[in-house]
């Protein structure tokens, strides 16, 4: 009889000045060989800067786990509130220090 071994469980512990999140309302992605940076910043109406707030630093194949994980949250979120509408976003001048195009 084959037996399928047994998938770790892996506790989160999730501490209470993380718990509290960070506001964000733009991200920004950029990429080396070896590792992808998210950047979570802030923009606010007639300030012509936003500020990063969080760092996330991933490797590719982490960064393909949170592709998956993200896709599945959105589907899993349209069929119960509807379809998510991205053209009410805010035309964003270019940012300086980072491509956009890729």
């Amino acid at each position: 009889m084959d037996k399928k071994p047994q998938q770790q469980r892996i506790a989160i512990d999730l501490g209470e000045k993380e718990a509290e999140g960070v506001y964000s309302n733009l991200s920004l992605v950029s990429h080396s060989q070896a590792e992808f940076i998210l950047d979570f910043a802030r923009i606010v109406p007639g300030v012509p800067k936003a500020k990063v707030h969080a760092r996330v630093i991933m490797t590719p194949m982490a960064m393909k786990a949170l592709q998956a994980n993200l896709k599945a949250n959105i589907e899993r979120y349209e069929a119960v509130h509807g379809e998510i509408k991205a053209s009410g976003q805010p035309q964003l001048p270019p940012i300086v220090g980072f491509d956009t195009e890729n």
